[in-house]
């Protein structure tokens, strides 16, 4: 007799039921160049394994985590030359899985790029574009991302990242508890093609604004009738008039991006791939320390219109839907601790990304889709990966007053 394996449900868009790790014909592996954790359940298969040529590696490259150890996070493997990991074999396949199976994989190696989390317990499932093969699938649809339910076998390693319980009494009173009509407004709004993108991710900051200005009055049982009036004024177009009074200031939107990028430096860049971006937009824009922000200013304005404008004016869609997985993945508009700072982030994100964009476009005499699934991919990995480096952005546009919505409409309009 068998047994019926257990299944789950999960929503998940739908380029999940398409995703295939491509292995070692991956151009960025994920074997290569960052920490991995190993959970405590996976590190106590390892201290047990018997084999001629894994155990010598396990006993000299995963180490006990003497510091504050979780159960996600009991051990790490330690890398091995160019930050490759040990168990990588020649051909780019893990020792681990070929020797032993994936069922010995850490939670870490086992899930990635995907990432789980769980809303009123129910879980979902999407995936990060720090893959390549997840970067390509994501940004290249031009039909823009949907969602639907996908069952699957229930194992171990589908840990939700990130919990949030909206429908708990404790949230009765608060934004929380409207999460799923934020999200649904949130993802509306961002795949309105009756607008610019950009006139989309303005409006989206206006209307969570309003959210933020209920949670700060203490009155988020109004953000119900927030949506509801900001729905029909969005469809009736009544915003139209006050976007396109929105002035461009590109030397002011220059300085702030580029001291944005800046921050970037001081903490040094791991990662080839995304090194390889930043030289480009650098000699894109003929950038050095001594470059005036006029210089700056004529070259970018430049790169914008003959370069940029051109191509992404057909292909709008690879920003939609980054912005929309982004939005999706993180639990948005609760993946900061504020409304008005998760909103924040998502524009530095999209700021970065046009700004790099625009170098490499000026660079290249243009720009098509390889080159924006590269930028995208390795931004993805070297900057969404870095919290420590995101969180100090944001604290420098704070501390200099640069979150109002007057900057983030700066920073995202040309």
């Amino acid at each position: 007799m068998t047994t019926k394996s257990k299944t789950r449900q999960y929503l998940v868009p739908q380029y999940m039921k398409d995703f295939q790790c491509i292995g070692a014909a991956c151009e960025d592996s994920c074997c290569i160049g960052w920490r991995v954790n190993i959970d405590e359940s996976t590190y106590k298969k390892y201290v047990k394994v018997r084999d001629e040529h894994l155990t010598p590696i396990i006993d000299k490259h995963v180490t006990r985590n003497r510091s504050n150890p979780t159960p996600g996070s009991y051990a790490k493997i330690r890398m091995g030359a160019k930050g490759a990991c040990p168990f990588l074999s020649e051909e780019k396949l893990c020792g681990i899985q070929a020797k032993l199976g994936e069922e010995y994989l850490s939670n870490t190696c086992s899930q990635y790029p995907r990432i789980n989390n769980a809303v009123n317990g129910e879980l979902e499932r999407s995936a990060t574009t720090s893959c390549p093969e997840i970067a390509r699938l994501v940004l290249l649809n031009p039909n823009g991302i949907e969602f639907e339910q996908h069952e699957e076998e229930a194992t171990s390693h589908n840990i939700a990242i990130k919990s949030l319980q909206a429908d708990s009494p404790a949230h009765v009173h608060k934004a929380q508890h409207y999460f799923w009509d934020l999200r649904i407004m949130s993802i509306q709004l961002l795949q309105n093609r009756s607008y610019r993108l950009h006139d989309r991710l303005t409006m989206l900051g206006m209307f969570l604004g309003r959210v933020q200005g209920c949670v700060d009055r203490h009155q988020s049982h109004q953000i119900p009738k927030v949506i509801e009036e900001y729905t029909a004024i969005v469809d009736q177009g009544l915003l139209r008039e006050e976007l396109d009074k929105i002035p461009t200031q590109i030397a002011v939107q220059l300085l702030l991006a580029k001291g944005i990028l800046d921050q970037r430096f001081p903490h040094g860049v791991n990662s080839d791939r995304y090194l390889k971006q930043i030289t480009k937009f650098l000699f894109g824009l003929a950038y050095t320390k001594e470059s005036t922000v006029d210089e700056l200013k004529e070259r970018y304005t430049e790169g914008y219109e003959k370069y940029y404008a051109p191509f992404m004016d057909a292909h709008e869609y690879m920003l939609e839907n980054y912005l929309v997985n982004y939005v999706y993945k993180n639990l948005f508009p609760f993946s900061e601790k504020e409304v008005h700072e998760s909103y924040t982030m998502l524009v530095i994100h999209y700021a970065m990304i046009k700004l790099m964009l625009i170098g490499i476009a000026r660079h290249h005499k243009g720009l098509n889709e390889e080159l924006v699934v590269e930028l995208i991919q390795s931004f993805s990995r070297t900057i969404e990966h870095s919290s420590a480096y995101l969180a100090k952005v944001h604290q420098a546009l704070k501390d200099n007053e640069l979150t109002s919505m007057a900057y983030m409409a700066i920073l995202i309009k040309n």
